[in-house]
């Protein structure tokens, strides 16, 4: 590439005849200098940015897959996290349920037991009403018999 200090170095052999003028040579020379000299500046800067940008673009694709890889993991996380609740969820229902059979069928078992106590009670009422029954059954005729004394 040619520098701006090449086309200020730049020497051109003279000719006698049907040469170009030097002096507008060498003026339009200066300005073409003027003019590269900007543009070989802004070609740098730009070269610059664009470097710069380019680091910044990698930097940030960096970032995006970290941040990528991080939503990953978490959404992963929060699957394991929602799955293990599930199971402690449905462990908890399955828990609660047996206490729930075990309770009613103590309760079952604790009627059956009240239920067969109030059957002896109910059959030794009957023995002692029937007893009592004979009692005064017998009570009557023994004072039947004593009136007819």
């Amino acid at each position: 590439m040619i520098t701006p200090l090449d086309i200020e170095n730049k020497k051109f052999s003279k000719q006698v005849m049907h040469g170009y003028n030097v002096d507008e040579v060498d003026e339009f020379l200066d300005e073409v200098l003027l003019d590269y000299e900007k543009n070989y500046k802004m070609a740098t800067e730009l070269s610059k940015k664009v470097e710069e940008l380019t680091n910044s673009l990698e930097h940030y694709k960096t970032i995006e897959n970290t941040l990528q890889n991080t939503l990953v993991m978490a959404q992963t996380t929060a699957d394991e996290v929602k799955s293990v609740a599930k199971q402690q969820a449905d462990q908890i229902l399955i828990e609660a349920k047996s206490n729930a059979q075990k309770a009613l069928d103590e309760l079952s078992q604790e009627v059956r037991m009240k239920q067969m106590a109030l059957d002896d009670v109910k059959k030794q009422f009957d023995i002692y009403k029937a007893k009592m029954e004979s009692l005064l059954i017998s009570q009557l005729e023994l004072l039947k018999g004593c009136n007819e004394d």
